[in-house]
């Protein structure tokens, strides 16, 4: 699970830099297109000639590719194509089922929860790297170990460090250590975190966690090797531009911000294109099965931040496929949502998918405006809310392409109740009421409503520099407008906004989380209390929602920790630190000379399995 950009960014703070960066973006659409001839062969600069080379587009900038280090979604598409946890999905099984990747069987799990017992595949092997000194470097159990450590160090400030963060028998110690010295000691013995043996794992937790399962699936779990992260790690430990692991590709090339190209992993293990059981999926995937992985040669990532361009690049088979922008729907779906004929003509096929994410705006609950557990602050939420053009969001900015939010959980995750709706609902006559009856009224005249201490109230919004950033701005101005309430907008780029966010230096921002493991835990342990400072931007922190989402970890998949989940949104729904907005409808085109894609709620760009054959356009 990533921090997602709900942005869909376009870096234009004006009407002369908009045309600057939109005549740069359209060279780049051109150089593309002079690297991928639509009838022809897909080449990059630098490929051998016939190699199977995949275009894609990403529109937000990368931040690095360390899988303990970065938290947001795009570096995390690119570590999951070079780094492997123990488990992942089925490719093409739906519903969606965990199996073993690196592992040799799914976890023992005994003593009620507590303890897990896991087996590495012998004969997995890191890609080949100088830190190695000339040898092949096998991956033990010690691997994964090391890895996990690392997300318990201080120095290492890891997004993910709640994964394992007060639950392992006998890491606080260590823990302590690191903070009173300033430095980790990962040769130090961890009680419940253990190699037993060179491809047996141990893990004893303090109280059962069902959703550890779900973390082993991500790759902040993934396997790092210890002389990599030596010989390249930065002050903070980190590896951000030198990623080594046993995945099925290779960072060959990085140009921050602009390009991103991996090659594929000469070692990569003897891996297969999986049999199809559906009927569907046999009829469309039969002939890969079987087939070696990975089938590309190279994969080719291009930063591209505005959306006409990215439209212009797939129109012209610059592109492999492309998320269609919800804005510009229209130019590929007709008013029922479907493919125009025009893109079905040229064999384009669309993939969608009501995505595992949840935008929503959070209140900074230590702010001294928004922040608090008075009833007083609560109606402010509660009113902000409630005047927030939620539908207009939908049907303007999205362009339909989205459902309004009305719990954490997203649809398709497990805990998502169909029957609850816990949104507050658009209603502006009400939430002027509410600030009426709690004293936020205009004392001055000057027709903007103040603090019932009388003094002025001005709310602040984080934003990027976007187009749909900028849309919905205005939204938010002209909704809280009509209530008589006044904000400002503070402008950043998303990694600055992310910092400043994590710190609680903003006082409302509108985020997004999409979840990468399947479970409704990705969503609620953004409030919960312990998470501050890491995905908890809210920096909610209420005792009872606190104890039941410890409980609800204690539980496996079912009714019992439904019915905690449920009362943990009607607490969100009660204290408002969250705006639920809404839950992102997502369209991908494809172009109809790749083969092997099928579009995966927790696996946005499985690149492993995808293969390009301009020459056999027929054959998908």
């Amino acid at each position: 699970m990533r921090h997602l950009d709900v942005s869909d960014p376009d870096p234009m703070a004006s009407r002369p830099l908009q045309l600057l960066k939109f005549r740069s973006a359209l060279l780049l659409v051109a150089a593309l297109v002079s690297f991928v001839p639509f009838s022809s062969q897909a080449q990059s600069t630098g490929s051998a000639a016939g190699a199977r080379v995949l275009h894609v587009v990403f529109p937000t900038a990368e931040t690095g590719f360390d899988p303990q280090a970065t938290s947001d979604l795009y570096s995390d598409h690119v570590q999951r194509a070079i780094f492997e946890p123990l488990y992942g999905f089925d490719y093409l099984a739906r519903p969606y089922v965990r199996v073993p990747k690196l592992a040799t069987a799914l976890p023992t799990i005994t003593d009620g929860g507590r303890v897990w017992t896991m087996h590495v595949r012998p004969g997995i092997y890191f890609a080949d790297d100088p830190a190695f000194k000339g040898k092949r470097r096998e991956l033990t159990a010690a691997d994964f170990v090391y890895a996990w450590k690392r997300l318990l160090d201080p120095r290492m400030r890891s997004p993910f460090a709640w994964y394992l963060q007060g639950k392992i028998v006998g890491a606080d110690a260590v823990i302590a250590a690191a903070n009173r010295g300033g430095k980790f000691d990962y040769d130090a013995p961890i009680e419940g975190l253990r190699a037993l043996d060179r491809y047996t794992i141990r893990i004893e937790l303090k109280e059962p966690d069902y959703i550890l399962f779900g973390y082993l699936c991500s790759s902040p779990m993934a396997a790092v090797a210890r002389e990599v992260v030596e010989r390249y790690g930065d002050d903070n430990g980190w590896v951000m531009d030198h990623p080594v692991g046993t995945g099925p590709f290779m960072l060959k090339s990085w140009r921050r911000g602009q390009q991103i190209v991996l090659v594929r992993n000469p070692g990569y293990h003897d891996e297969r294109f999986p049999e199809a059981t559906a009927p569907a999926d046999r009829a469309r995937f039969g002939k890969l099965r079987g087939r070696r992985l990975p089938m590309l040669d190279e994969v080719d990532i291009t930063i591209m931040e505005e959306s006409n361009p990215r439209m212009l690049a797939f129109d012209s088979g610059a592109l492999d496929y492309v998320n269609l922008p919800s804005e510009l729907s229209d130019r590929a779906l007709d008013a029922s949502g479907k493919l125009k004929a025009s893109y079905v003509a040229r064999g384009v096929t669309l993939s969608r998918l009501v995505q595992p994410s949840l935008a929503y705006a959070y209140f900074n609950m230590q702010d001294p405006v928004v922040g608090g557990y008075t009833r007083d602050k609560v109606a402010l939420r509660r009113a902000l809310a409630m005047a927030f053009d939620t539908p207009a969001l939908i049907r303007v900015v999205y362009q339909g392409q989205a459902l309004p939010a009305t719990q954490p959980i997203p649809p398709n995750v497990p805990g998502h109740d169909d029957s609850l709706n816990v949104a507050a609902p658009f209603d502006p006559a009400a939430a002027r009421a509410l600030l009426d009856r709690f004293g936020y009224v205009d004392k001055d005249g000057d027709g903007w409503r103040d603090l019932p201490d009388g003094k002025p109230m001005v709310l602040s919004m984080a934003s990027t520099p976007s187009t749909r950033d900028r849309e919905i701005d205005e939204l938010w101005q002209r909704s809280l407008k009509a209530i008589g309430v006044r904000m400002d907008f503070v402008k950043q780029k998303w990694p600055d906004l992310l910092k400043m966010g994590k710190a609680g230096q903003l006082q409302m921002w509108r985020i997004g989380w999409i979840n990468a493991y399947a479970e409704g835990d990705a969503f609620f342990q953004l409030l919960y209390g312990g998470n501050i400072g890491q995905t908890n931007y809210a920096r909610f922190d209420l005792p009872q929602y606190n104890d039941l989402y410890r409980q609800s970890r204690m539980l496996p998949d079912g009714p019992e920790r439904n019915k905690l989940y449920r009362r943990m949104s009607e607490l969100v729904a009660a204290y408002n630190p969250w705006d639920l907005n809404v839950y992102t409808v997502e369209n991908t085109l494809v172009q109809p000379w790749v083969r092997g894609y099928k579009k995966n709620a927790y696996w946005e760009n499985p690149w492993m399995y995808i293969d390009v054959e301009r020459t056999n356009v027929a054959a998908r």
